[in-house]
């Protein structure tokens, strides 16, 4: 069941910045998260001009209950605002890729990160409590995983209320469930909610893809063809991901992104990876 209304932990983390010294509180928050010693999980977030977004997502990402290691890596590719000063001084660590675009900035991350496990995020969204337990525990239950990605729930920021997208994202699901049937399940593989051994994916060179096709569902196709594993998806509700709805508006609003995904699914069905 997908929540009808913004759960109440997803409000307090996008209203994290209306808390009196929440930098302070998600520097300490992370202290606890990271742990001593080398970290098991990664969390890479690429990042640009996230100045308006990014302690919201570190918030909720700092406070996950986990027994891991963590550490949390932003990639600032660019950014003219102040993304990179505000991730520095919640005690995150921060990179500068200089080469603009997404699959050089999570390529970078990738080549620093030391944890075991690699997690893909970014900096618009609210990562639940349980995030890295959940998007974890099917790796260290079953070594013939491959790659692991999980669900996502759009947080009404502009005129389109929550309701509207609750039945959206049903939508979405049965298309998702017919890009596995009549595609590649790849292709439900998201950046922002998914992850995969590091070693692994070093060895498939990253997030490296042909022209044509995406960063993070090619990922999940070399590392499945490689023979790495299978592709899972984290159903648990305590994974959700809330993202903000900006993807939509990119999609040039829902009724149009409404019928790309249609289209997506049914005029480009078999062999065509163009959408990977």
């Amino acid at each position: 069941m997908r929540p009808i209304a913004v759960t109440a932990y997803a409000k307090e983390c996008w209203d994290a910045l209306e808390q009196p010294n929440v930098i302070e509180k998600v520097r300490a928050a992370y202290a606890q998260l990271r742990k001593t010693g080398e970290p098991e999980v990664s969390i890479v977030m690429p990042a640009y001009n996230e100045e308006k977004n990014i302690v919201q997502t570190l918030y909720s990402l700092c406070h996950n209950n986990t027994g891991k290691a963590v550490e949390i890596v932003v990639v600032n590719n660019n950014s003219k605002d102040k993304t990179e000063e505000l991730v520095l001084s919640m005690g995150v660590t921060c990179i500068l890729e200089t080469k603009q675009g997404i699959t050089a900035a999570r390529n970078a991350g990738l080549a620093v990160a030391k944890g075991k496990y690699v997690l893909n995020a970014d900096a618009d969204s609210i990562y639940p409590k349980d995030w890295v337990a959940e998007m974890v525990k099917p790796f260290d239950k079953d070594n013939g995983i491959a790659v692991v990605y999980g669900r996502f729930a759009f947080m009404p920021i502009g005129s389109t209320g929550r309701l509207t997208y609750f039945f959206y994202e049903y939508f979405a699901d049965a298309m998702r469930f017919m890009n596995k049937k009549l595609k590649d399940e790849a292709v439900n593989v998201y950046g922002f909610n998914s992850g995969f051994r590091r070693e692994q994916g070093l060895q498939v060179e990253g997030f490296n893809h042909p022209p044509g096709t995406n960063e993070d569902g090619w990922l999940a196709v070399k590392l499945r063809d490689k023979g790495f594993g299978k592709l899972y998806a984290v159903k648990s509700i305590k994974a959700l991901v809330w993202t903000s709805d900006r993807r939509i508006e990119i999609d040039g609003g829902l009724w149009k992104a409404t019928f790309t995904r249609i289209k997506r699914v049914f005029l480009k069905a078999g062999n065509d990876r163009t959408d990977l």
